[in-house]
């Protein structure tokens, strides 16, 4: 770098420039930093331009060292005789400070410091709290193994373990202020949308035998013989958690809803919006308390489940709509060949009266989604006929996916005397039952106006399922390997917030990245620290992924070596709020 004055004889500019070579081989210059007017310059040197001059190259060499610093290369002495330390880390994972910038976008440090005023301990709980959410996305494990885990991080615990299972108590007290203060943060990072709002229940098993106040025997969705708790999730229109909370394990579902609603509704400044939920949510009381206070509802409805004549009016196959057209088709007449056929979506509209309360039923018909269900069914017949024709034990069937459904049972002869033995067949007439409801699909709701848009509010029930798959799979919440009620909730409440942050990051990294991409790329990224006197050097496979990731934090860690000093200010910038507007 050099010192390049320039413009006209009253009005001139110091400038630090750098040369440069350009692709073609030959050098060029640009400005690298401007130091000032010449007529301001030398009034600080009291008109002497020789000092004057002689400041500007010490700023020039300055800037040369510390571009070089970054940018330039580093030699690292390495000695074949000389053994590394024992018991020294040497790799150390870089990932989570991807997680951390967006934790410090969340305010968590601002959330823990409201906590302590209530709480009395010498830990720091945000650095707790923060690791568990790491360690859960990078390696979802049991308390102990994550807090080990997290000495592998760039900043290792400076806290106990003891430390851990004594935030879990705490975390779980507070656990109403955190779920409300993160909501208010996360906007922030992803304006929420909360004009529609999702709600399941799924459950965890825990691998005990013994119950206790909240672990119970209840119908565990994964068919476990354990005890279970039940969790119920709210997710905002964007896919986002938006609240939970643990139920016992017994407990009916569909009672669940109302207090975690009234919850929202209170702590969160959210009164107004459309509630969607399966009809295993959707009771006649649930679906009662959102019909009042701006609020309404679209809730899925089995049409297996409906009174015959209802039924058989809901699924007439005359009287059908083509979303967007007026025009009325009898669905026997459909080409389902013709591609735009088979890609359409038809509905009806079906008046329902419920006590006092007047809801719409709207059935539709997919060509496609029939077509999918056949080839599914088809598949599971074949499985049954392959059970029938093997030796092995006869069971009943689970579930609606279980084959063995289709598998009839005959004990009785045709005189009705008790067989000399028990014969299976193929259940045919269960085959047809199944097959009528093919393509049909039904929602009930209180709303009016676009059919097509109470449609698609129903279609992103999805992102919920989705939801809770990630927590269970790549998460790893299940099973839990703490006991105390307190604690399982913290667990729960942890898990939670990995999901938050994990989702998050998928809005920041956009389209494109699957979630096992996204999550293992994390876990990869791992530096190799070289001798206590050089730098990092990156040990993982650099993609498409990691220069978004990179591009979109604004850091990079990915150059052929990074200094510890530029170390340090990466991870410093990761705790730093940037500013924005929400």
């Amino acid at each position: 770098m050099y010192i390049n004055i320039t413009g006209s004889s009253n009005n001139k500019d110091v400038y630090i420039y750098q040369s440069f070579r350009k692709e073609n081989g030959k050098t060029s210059s640009h400005i690298y930093k401007k130091l000032g007017k010449m007529n301001d310059l030398l009034a600080q040197f009291d008109n002497d331009k020789e000092r004057m001059m002689e400041w500007a190259r010490n700023e020039a060499k300055k800037e040369t060292e510390l571009y070089n610093q970054k940018n330039g290369k580093v030699s690292v002495d390495f000695s074949q005789g000389a053994r590394i330390m024992k018991n020294e880390q040497r790799l150390f994972n870089v990932g989570y400070l991807f997680l951390q910038s967006l934790v410090t976008e969340l305010r968590l440090d601002k959330i823990c410091r409201s906590i302590k005023g209530r709480h009395k301990y010498q830990y720091d709980l945000l650095a707790v709290f923060t690791d568990l959410i790491y360690a859960r996305i990078l390696h979802p494990s049991s308390k102990r193994e994550s807090y080990e885990y997290c000495k592998t991080l760039l900043e290792p615990p400076k806290y106990h373990l003891q430390d851990v299972y004594r935030a879990l108590s705490v975390i779980a007290e507070e656990s109403d202020f955190i779920q409300s203060e993160l909501y208010q943060n996360s906007n922030f990072v992803h304006p929420r949308n909360k004009k529609i709002l999702y709600y399941d229940c799924t459950n965890f098993y825990f691998e005990i035998e013994q119950e206790d106040e909240l672990r119970k025997y209840g119908k565990s969705k994964e068919h476990r013989p354990n005890p279970i708790v039940t969790m119920g999730l709210f997710m905002d229109a964007d896919g986002i958690p938006m609240s939970f909370d643990i139920f016992p394990g017994n407990k009916n579902e569909q009672t669940t809803l109302k207090p975690l609603e009234q919850k929202i509704i209170r702590d969160f400044n959210c009164s107004e919006f459309i509630f969607c939920s399966d009809s295993g949510l959707g009771s006649l009381n649930n679906r009662r308390f959102n019909s009042f206070s701006h609020r309404a509802y679209v809730i899925t409805h089995s049409l297996k489940k409906m009174k015959e004549e209802d039924r058989k009016a809901a699924m007439n196959p005359a009287q059908f709509r083509k979303i967007g057209a007026q025009k009325f088709v009898d669905l026997r007449t459909l080409d389902e060949t013709d591609e735009e056929v088979y890609s359409s979506v038809y509905y009806k509209e079906y008046p329902l009266i419920t006590g006092y309360m007047v809801e719409t039923l709207i059935v539709t018909y997919s060509p496609k989604y029939a077509a999918y269900q056949r080839k599914i069914r088809e598949g599971q017949i074949e499985r049954t006929q392959k059970i029938l024709c093997s030796p092995e034990k006869k069971r009943k069937g689970k579930n609606p996916n279980d084959p063995m459904r289709f598998v009839k049972r005959t004990t009785v002869t045709i005189d009705g005397e008790i067989a000399e033995k028990t014969v299976y067949d193929l259940d045919r007439e269960q085959i047809e039952k199944e097959a009528m409801y093919d393509g049909f699909y039904a929602v009930v709701t209180n709303l009016e106006g676009d059919v097509n848009e109470i449609i698609r509010i129903n279609q992103q029930r999805w992102e919920i399922e989705e939801n809770f798959r990630i927590m269970k799979d790549e998460l790893g919440s299940r099973p839990a390997f703490v006991r105390r009620e307190d604690r399982i909730k913290a667990h729960f409440m942890t898990c939670y917030i990995s999901l938050i942050v994990y989702r998050l990051l998928e809005k920041k990294v956009g389209k494109g990245f699957t979630c096992d991409q996204i999550i293992q790329t994390l876990r990869s990224m791992q530096m190799t620290l070289l001798n206590t006197a050089g730098g990092y050097i990156p040990s993982y496979t650099r993609t498409d992924l990691t220069d978004t990731l990179h591009q979109t934090f604004g850091f990079r860690t990915d150059h052929e070596i990074t200094t510890k000093t530029s170390m340090r200010t990466i991870i410093k910038n990761t705790k730093v709020v940037k500013k924005t507007e929400i």
